[in-house]
């Protein structure tokens, strides 16, 4: 019922993908880098020392670094630890109880692929990153169509995110060698059915190599939630205390700050005025601003 050890294989060469139905290309101004549950948890399976682990995690460093560079963002997904059995549900029945309290450290992403600040990490509640979660949503509020899927495991979280993302419209690209998964044969299955099925499949190098000539500028890209944390530190008010429609200068915040705010959508590549801030200083108004700024 529980992971099983998971043995050495070699990752798939350019060599060794499958023929795409599709002749999609990724687009760094459409894609989202999703860096699938990349858990302590689920890499221990592999034991201390496997060379899988270290290669695969210099593979998604390298395309986690070019995605930064892209303006592309990053979003991870996270089992949480201690579910409740009755959100667990069936995944009790086929993998037990999952992360536990026994060794926190486990809930944490492998150091070397730490989220940074303006990453977005997701609670991950079922195979699919979109279920129960804000992906599409946020996706549609950064207007990009493009998933490109690195983690664990090949077969099963990132082949049904891929699938998901092909049902609702989203061109899912599997990185071959940004993916592991329990066995060769089932890592090679599930690249064979996203090529065949929902999505495409490359390789890094064909995916940085493809890429390269759509890069936008080195600016990262905000989403709704930091926003809102950013005003939370401006204003040091519970997240509760204030709607999405109340005025902020109700709740402490002045003129310097919203300077400073200026200064901050900068950062993101947004170029704003203090007059388009003071004009209406909610949550909702400057959220509608942001996107249609960065939408532009």
């Amino acid at each position: 019922m529980s992971i099983p050890v998971i043995p050495f294989y070699t990752l798939p060469s350019a060599h060794d993908l499958p023929a795409n139905r599709v002749q999609w290309k990724p687009d760094a101004t459409r894609a989202v880098l999703l860096i699938h549950d990349m858990q302590e948890y689920f890499l221990r399976f592999y034991g201390t020392d496997n060379p899988l682990v270290h290669e695969l995690i210099a593979n998604i460093s390298a395309i986690r670094r070019w995605a930064k560079a892209a303006g592309i963002p990053v979003v991870y997904t996270a089992q949480p630890a201690e579910q409740n059995p009755l959100d667990r549900a069936l995944l009790n029945d086929m993998w037990g109880p999952g992360l536990t309290k026994a060794d926190p450290a486990l809930k944490a992403v492998v150091a070397a692929l730490q989220p940074e600040a303006d990453d977005t990490v997701l609670v991950k509640w079922r195979y699919s990153a979109f279920q129960r979660s804000s992906l599409q949503q946020l996706m549609q509020e950064w207007q990009r169509d493009q998933l490109l899927i690195v983690g664990v495991y090949a077969h099963i979280g990132c082949m049904t995110t891929a699938l998901d993302a092909f049902m609702r419209d989203i061109q899912p690209f599997m990185i071959s060698d940004g993916v592991a998964d329990f066995t060769e044969q089932e890592h090679h299955m599930a690249l064979s059915y996203v090529a065949g099925r929902c999505g495409a499949v490359l390789s890094m190098a064909q995916l940085l190599d493809t890429s390269v000539s759509t890069a936008s500028p080195a600016h990262p890209v905000m989403n709704r939630e930091q926003l809102r944390q950013l005003l939370l530190s401006y204003i040091d008010e519970g997240e509760s205390e204030f709607a999405d429609d109340d005025n902020l200068m109700d709740y402490g915040l002045d003129s310097v700050q919203v300077m400073s705010l200026v200064a901050e959508w900068e950062k993101y590549g947004i170029k704003v005025t203090f007059e388009e801030l003071a004009r209406k200083p909610s949550l909702n108004a400057w959220w509608t601003l942001y996107s249609q700024k960065q939408a532009a």
